[in-house]
């Protein structure tokens, strides 16, 4: 894989209810705080430096990893959706234009792809074993509150990816695309 055009870095303080603080090369760039409703993870806020600050919410359902996120003007800029409660390990993203998948890593590490149709990887999200912070590696041209959501839903279920996922270099087609007639 080429170099990464943008690294971002995460610190993780807080336990119950963690908040994440993104920094690039220059410095911190926001935080992300979550917010939870007994055991289960309900929100998150996403308050950059600068520009708008994003909202994750809990879609109403029983699935895993199944949240939308809204900026504070009420504009929705995309979902989430994991299919299954057992086995599976792939979340769908859904932006209204371009699906995405987040995948664990192959290979025995802790971590997460973001692929999309046709162009491959995305970026990647690591993180040590011990360790609560996180690396994010973007590849390919994505906008950052996409990135954020990603990490939002990954920071969730970092141990799930500890066990090696599939390599899906070859795969790029089963990727779903945005159904034209659909809309």
């Amino acid at each position: 894989m080429a170099a990464p055009i943008a690294t971002y870095t995460s610190k993780v303080s807080g336990l119950w209810t963690p908040t994440h603080t993104l920094s690039n090369a220059e410095g911190p760039i926001g935080t992300l705080s979550t917010e939870r409703k007994g055991v289960l993870m309900v929100g998150g806020t996403f308050r950059p430096l600068k520009g708008e600050v994003l909202h994750f919410r809990r879609d109403p359902g029983i699935l895993r990893s199944q949240f939308s996120v809204w900026t504070e003007n009420r504009e929705w800029l995309g979902s989430s959706l994991r299919w299954s409660f057992v086995g599976s390990r792939e979340i769908a993203l859904s932006t209204g234009n371009k699906p995405y998948r987040l995948l664990p890593t192959t290979g025995l590490r802790m971590g997460w792809h973001m692929y999309a149709p046709k162009t491959g990887e995305m970026a990647r999200m690591t993180r040590g074993l011990l360790s609560r912070d996180a690396t994010i590696e973007v590849y390919r041209r994505v906008d950052l509150e996409l990135v954020v959501f990603a990490y939002f839903l990954v920071s969730q279920i970092w141990p799930e990816s500890i066990w090696p996922g599939r390599s899906v270099a070859d795969d790029l087609d089963s990727i779903p695309v945005a159904d034209k007639a659909a809309s």
